[in-house]
């Protein structure tokens, strides 16, 4: 599976800290969850791009590097599979026995925490990764709130606790009587974390970094945290399973020669708030881009982490592609509005051919259960523009 390279962790524990500050600035002024369906979230002009027929088997374009036109990946909300054999109240061995508790972790942040009840669970990030590995684990009957981000099947009901966006709110969480707070230091205000767990509450924290190769690692703290330790390994190779298959038939349709490949740039945007961001190395759009057989050229440039625009920049990278957040394209008034803000942007392919790929904020860089997904949809809008469809 393709993966970015370690940082040291004080490195890429600055980095997560980075985005995670960016993403706050913008999304605080988009109340609502995109939605994953088709249609749903979708930036003005854009064509919601997905199918449930296999990508080898859609109309492929001729040049991915050259074919012209926008497009939204979407992903069919059918919800998070939990792994098998982990209804509530079954029993057994493995992945079919219950939490097994009180469990004891060590979190991210270096506290020893003690959990003994998994009956009223809230797991809130800024991705709605954390509540979609609750689920996966097959422990979503026990999650009791959600953040903004998790608006997948199954979790779009539940009492949001967050507002302005990314905020979490203490006194909706508090009068959930969570039993257990699995967190990151993606959301906040910070306060609000303490205050839960001065009230009695244990919280767990994970890391705030989302990439290809760190998802086993966060699913492994969440699983032992709630007592489903086996449950944990199971999903965990279920997730690298799918996206390596998901990368292989990515590569089969892909150009074999490194020189055909799409010149893919992640842009981040916040137009309403002034903030333009080229996603570099490290940053999880790197691996992104290269498990879709593009050529990272914010990498290429030596772009590292994520760092204001510049025009030269844009300029230099030449991409083919640009990858954005749908309400990032959608605060700067879509593809028209882009161009007419950014003009250095009409100065690359990407720019000229109109090819801008969105897809919603809280699925593109979450990498957790739906990994696989998330590649399947993008591919299908970089290399099968024309399909139509739902995604799996």
């Amino acid at each position: 599976m393709t993966a970015s390279t370690p940082l040291r962790r004080g490195a890429r524990r600055s980095l997560a800290i980075a985005i995670t500050l960016a993403m706050a600035a913008g999304l605080g002024a988009c109340s609502g969850p995109a939605s994953g369906s088709a249609g749903g979230g979708s930036a003005a002009g854009a064509q919601c791009l997905s199918s449930g027929t296999p990508l080898a088997d859609l109309p492929l374009a001729v040049d991915p590097k050259t074919h012209a036109g926008e497009s939204t990946a979407c992903l069919e909300d059918t919800g998070v599979e939990a792994v098998t054999g982990t209804s509530a109240g079954s029993t057994g061995s493995g992945t079919d026995a219950p939490p097994a508790l009180p469990a004891t972790v060590t979190d991210n942040q270096g506290t020893s925490v003690t959990v003994t009840d998994t009956s009223r669970i809230l797991a809130l990030d800024i991705y709605g990764t954390l509540a979609a590995t609750v689920f996966g684990l097959g422990l979503g009957d026990g999650v009791v709130g959600r953040d903004t981000s998790t608006s997948f099947a199954g979790a779009s009901d539940l009492p949001l606790v967050t507002q302005n966006g990314h905020e979490l709110n203490a006194e909706a969480i508090l009068a959930l009587n969570p039993s257990v707070l699995i967190t990151d230091s993606s959301i906040g205000p910070w306060d609000v974390v303490l205050q839960v767990r001065e009230a009695g509450i244990p919280v767990v924290v994970t890391t705030p970094e989302r990439n290809l190769d760190n998802v086993g690692q966060i699913v492994d703290l969440v699983a032992s945290a709630l007592g489903v330790p086996e449950r944990g390994r199971a999903l965990t190779e279920r997730v690298n399973q799918e996206t390596a298959d998901e990368i292989a038939q990515i590569a089969a349709v892909a150009p074999a020669d490194p020189a055909e490949r799409p010149r893919i740039l992640f842009l981040y945007a916040r137009g309403n708030a002034g903030v333009y961001y080229i996603f570099g190395e490290e940053s999880g759009a790197d691996a992104l881009i290269r498990a879709l057989g593009g050529v990272d050229v914010a990498g290429e440039i030596g772009w590292q982490g994520m760092r204001p625009m510049t025009a030269e920049a844009l300029v230099k990278a030449q991409p083919d592609i640009l990858l954005m957040m749908t309400k990032g394209l959608e605060s700067v008034g879509g593809v028209d509005g882009l161009l007419e803000r950014i003009p250095a942007v009409a100065e690359t392919p990407a720019g000229q051919n109109r090819r801008i790929v969105d897809m919603s904020d809280y699925e593109v860089l979450s990498f957790g259960p739906r990994t696989a997904g998330v590649l399947d949809a993008l591919a299908r809008a970089i290399y099968a523009p024309d399909s139509s469809g739902f995604a799996r």
